[in-house]
């Protein structure tokens, strides 16, 4: 069925069983499609291990930053209607950055020697997090300082593993105006940082549309997707099956329980609906998102963008120098680029995804990749903060060994 070999693709249940086995996560869900077909699905585990809740193929996750692609999707409908261009400087919308400072030593200290920004800011630096602020992994002030302005879910995130951040929970215009008093690190255009650019991403579209965001996305994707158990906030009716967020204890050696359904930050509507990392989904409903992309912009009889529209953001956005700089930061490997809320595979370099697919992943355990060229999508999701680090490799290698046409 889709071109797999049946005992090869058990291979991807023998090896999560392995993973729960070794306790490293604790329950996960998996679509594989292809041709056409749903090939194979796991469900696996606890959606709640300390209540004795059992995993189900329709339980809700924390997919964080997959909500980058989301978002990044929606904000080519307006692109397509002409409300936005690409290349137009955004400033009106957002007028809280007009003004922005740049550090003259990047690397430098926060209170440093700045100068004024000539460059505008256009939707596309936004898109493809080449706005000038944002997080890398690394040592220099700049990057720590930007993860203490994460809004929303992230910022709890990081509290409840005991990172000494800040909660940054405020209202959009109150984000943004903290935002608009920091010193950017680059000039729009100039270099890949990650994260914040989404999160101002989110706040554009509200504005460029007087919609509020989970409005805006519910009316362009998640309705006409069918994507019943996507959004922004859990309601009561559907707590049954929200998995519960694990991380690892400061020791790394126990997991823990640090967001429960009871009183999760996503039992309530957000403060700020986070653009980076603040959607919940399912595994059926992230793979009709991926299917929509793997169909040039169409699932079903359902269109929600053109087959052009998805060429440009799957496309690598990056020029050489930013590409060379990005690899190391948070999800980005050395056969990568970047288009719009995607990283594009540029070339293969392991038994996985080849060139021309493209993916990204979530902090709390979630994954998934497009594949135009095995016309394959492929979606994992788990709760672990932080967790194993080779789960989505393996995951990777052991659907594309099945692959057997």
């Amino acid at each position: 069925m889709g071109g797999f070999s049946r005992s090869r693709l058990e291979r991807v249940t023998r090896s999560l069983e392995g993973y729960l086995e070794r306790e490293e996560i604790l329950g996960a869900v998996t679509r594989v499609f292809r041709h056409g077909v749903l090939a194979h699905q796991v469900t696996l585990g606890w959606q709640d291990r300390e209540n004795l809740v059992p995993m189900q193929p329709d339980s809700i996750f924390r997919i964080m930053s997959m909500t980058k692609p989301v978002i990044a999707a929606a904000a080519l409908t307006l692109v397509e209607e002409g409300t936005l261009r690409l290349d137009d400087p955004v400033d009106p919308w957002l007028p809280e950055l007009a003004d922005r400072q740049i550090l003259l030593d990047p690397d430098g200290p926060l209170d440093g020697e700045v100068y004024p920004s000539l460059t505008p800011i256009t939707l596309r630096d936004i898109l493809t997090n080449r706005l000038g602020i944002g997080f890398h992994l690394g040592r220099v002030p700049y990057c720590a300082m930007t993860l203490d302005y994460n809004p929303g879910p992230l910022s709890y995130a990081q509290r409840n593993q005991g990172h000494p951040r800040k909660t940054l929970d405020l209202p959009p215009d109150e984000w943004m105006a903290e935002i608009g008093k920091l010193p950017w690190r680059y000039s729009p255009g100039e270099y890949w940082l990650y994260n914040t650019a989404s999160d101002i991403l989110g706040v554009l579209l509200a504005r460029a549309t007087g919609m509020d965001l989970a409005k805006f996305l519910q009316q362009r994707l998640f309705e006409p997707l069918g994507m019943r158990d996507t959004g922004f906030v859990v309601p009561a009716e559907k707590l049954d099956r929200f998995t519960v967020g694990y991380a690892l204890d400061s020791t790394g050696q126990k997991i823990i329980a640090i967001d429960h359904p009871a009183n999760s930050f996503y039992a309530r509507p957000p403060i700020f609906p986070s653009g980076a990392a603040g959607l919940v989904s399912t595994a059926d409903d992230y793979l009709k998102f991926g299917r929509m992309l793997l169909g040039k912009g169409k699932v079903d009889n359902t269109r929600i963008l053109s087959r052009k529209a998805v060429e440009l953001m799957t496309t690598d956005q990056l020029n050489s120098e930013q590409r060379a700089a990005a690899i190391g930061g948070p999800g980005f490997g050395s056969n990568q680029g970047y288009g719009f809320g995607v990283a594009t595979i540029n070339e293969q370099t392991q038994l996985g995804p080849g060139a021309g697919a493209y993916t990204w992943g979530g902090a709390y355990g979630t994954h998934w990749v497009a594949d135009p060229g095995e016309d394959l999508v492929i979606v994992l999701l788990y709760q672990m903060m932080s967790g194993p680090q080779h789960i989505s490799e393996d995951f990777n290698t052991l659907v594309y060994q099945a692959i057997d046409d």
